[in-house]
């Protein structure tokens, strides 16, 4: 007994030395199954890749213009005049390349975190005892400082966007869940009785009633979970994901306020149009 209390004085980050076992685990998946961390390493990089070349293969006024006309369509002219000078001012600043990269890694992240955090929401929705399950290891996902997503995904992966999506996809996939699980549960229970009534299959209704009339509150976890995505790109520019992040970090490391300010201009741009533009979607179009 005196020895643990010698222990607890003495030594007391011993007696629980959860940093030792997260180590020994990680150094336990690198060693067994590096071949899986390869292959799902090549596959977002050729996902990634492929969403860039295309955006940095088109002209800079043909993906203006397209942003451009889905401003008139969702949000009126008043809003498409601001995505035009808002784009004009960063292609005139010199940051176009760079933020074109930033929005295609932003996309290939929220591609990914939807295309897992959708149908995990549906899940949690239909499942209490999923639900129960799921929801510490979100709270534990978006509570989490973000820098420290970097530190296994650039062990596991290396250095470059592929750790970068990755490290994305963890921090910002919880939003997606938690908005559909929410949006399912709270379909009117008479919609579904009807929807019963009419000899729907649990697929249809799905399909048919509760997703459609949960459809805000999904688009609402499709804005955050842009929302997050891009600001947990601009960090994982410390394991070479490229972009906007590049400049941002650049500035801090020689102090210069002129690229930061640059650089970050073209961040804060670049989110208010996705989010006005993905907000838009949870309801009907307006014009202004």
């Amino acid at each position: 007994m005196s020895e643990f209390w010698n222990q607890l004085i003495h030594h007391p980050h011993d007696l629980l030395p959860i940093g030792t076992w997260v180590n020994d685990f990680i150094r336990l998946l690198l060693d067994h199954n590096a071949s899986t961390f390869d292959a799902l390493g090549k596959s977002v990089d050729v996902f990634a890749a492929g969403i860039e070349n295309l955006l940095l293969g088109l002209p800079a006024w043909l993906l203006i213009g397209f942003f451009v006309g889905i401003g008139i369509w969702r949000l009126g002219w008043r809003f498409a005049t601001f995505v035009l000078a808002s784009f004009g001012l960063i292609y005139a600043t010199g940051f176009w390349p760079q933020t074109v990269s930033t929005l295609a890694l932003t996309l290939s992240a929220t591609l990914i975190s939807l295309m897992l955090g959708i149908p995990l929401g549906i899940w949690c929705a239909k499942s209490k005892r999923v639900s129960a399950t799921v929801r510490p290891a979100l709270d534990f996902m978006q509570t989490m400082p973000a820098f420290v997503y970097l530190i296994p995904a650039a062990m596991f992966f290396g250095l470059g966007r592929v750790p970068g999506i990755l490290a994305t996809v963890v921090f910002a996939v919880p939003p997606a869940v938690r908005l559909t699980s929410l949006g399912i549960r709270q379909v009117n229970k008479e919609q579904v009785e009807a929807g019963h009534a009419f000899g729907c299959t649990p697929t249809q209704l799905l399909f048919k009633v509760q997703l459609p009339i949960a459809l805000p509150a999904i688009m609402a976890g499709v804005n955050q979970t842009i929302m997050m995505a891009l600001s947990m790109v601009i960090i994982a520019s410390m394991v070479g994901a490229g972009g906007l992040g590049n400049d941002v970090l650049a500035s801090i490391q020689r102090l210069d306020v002129g690229l930061g300010f640059e650089s970050g201009l073209a961040v804060v741009l670049l989110a208010i149009i996705l989010d006005r533009i993905t907000e838009s979607f949870g309801g009907t179009p307006t014009s202004r």
